[in-house]
């Protein structure tokens, strides 16, 4: 459905009982409210949770930003390198404004909120800004952005920035992003190849704006360093991350952990950058533990 928030039109999927406690959850770069698996809704659901799940503004169903233009990435991580200011078309502040504002569409008081990876540095944003919004937090494989973190090799920079053979193409754009989750996917735990298949068709066909991307990765990079914010955030914290993560490496998540006050973390042997099915049970667990030290 769609729902008007921050003067924008946002794609939402709502899910459970109307009357349990609701979860908002926010996902990265360039991904679809369906990057977050029905499963792991399903069992989130079973917990007693509202799941509200949502397309960021300018991708997946919600109101698309093409008169923004396509932003220089390459100018940008330069500059971002020479310690020079970068804009972008949009921040990722905004991006945070438009949950809360989702939040208050939807009657809400306040939720429990969920990011993962970018999702989760718009969910930093969320608590610092509007603290009153969110019940607790859970900060999936994400960072703090600062500069002294360890970063990606390059063979995980050069499959993020990799593109399509034939963007006009479904079936190229799919082995692009098989390539790209073969990169930074968990190697503990490698999705069932038919299975990551279908999801990723799935996805593909209800939306594929790689503009979209490029904005909003433009955003992080003119984001930068958050750690000073996060003294702000007191809101009861989990961090989830992954011991086997390529493109947020661990470090990021022990810092968030040193920088959050009593923010709690779970490590996760095997785990990269994705959400394995196996994990579903205690991803979902550690959420409703954040939950319920709200």
């Amino acid at each position: 459905m769609q729902i008007s928030a921050n003067g924008i039109s946002l794609e939402v999927d709502d899910r459970g009982p109307a009357s349990g406690p609701p979860l908002v959850m926010i996902m990265g770069l360039g991904m679809q409210l369906v990057a977050w698996p029905d499963g792991l809704v399903d069992q989130l659901v079973a917990k007693g949770f509202r799941v509200i799940r949502f397309d960021n503004r300018d991708v997946g169903l919600s109101q698309r930003f093409d008169h923004l233009g396509v932003p220089n990435i390459a100018a940008g991580g330069i500059k971002h390198l020479l310690g020079m200011s970068v804009t972008s078309p949009y921040r990722l502040a905004d991006l945070a404004d438009d949950t809360a504002a989702l939040i208050d569409a939807l009657g809400l008081q306040s939720a429990h909120v969920c990011g993962a990876s970018m999702g989760g540095m718009v969910a930093q944003h969320l608590a610092a800004r509007h603290p009153q919004r969110v019940r607790s937090l859970t900060l999936m494989m994400t960072t703090s952005g600062a500069r002294r973190l360890p970063q990606p090799g390059w063979k995980v920079r050069m499959a993020l920035m990799s593109r399509p053979e034939n963007a006009r193409d479904p079936d190229s754009v799919i082995e692009h992003f098989v390539h790209l989750y073969g990169v930074i996917g968990s190697p503990g735990y490698p999705p069932e190849p038919a299975t990551l298949r279908e999801r990723l068709a799935m996805s593909v066909k209800r939306s594929y704006r790689p503009a979209a991307t490029a904005r909003q990765l433009m955003a992080i990079v003119a984001d930068g360093d958050r750690t000073p914010m996060l003294a702000q955030i007191r809101q009861p914290t989990q961090i989830i991350h992954g011991l086997a993560d390529p493109l947020v490496p661990v470090e990021a998540g022990r810092e968030l952990a040193r920088h959050i006050a009593g923010a709690q973390i779970d490590l996760i042997e095997g785990m990269g950058h994705d959400l394995p099915q196996p994990l579903w049970p205690r991803f979902a667990a550690d959420i409703a533990a954040a939950a319920g030290r709200a």
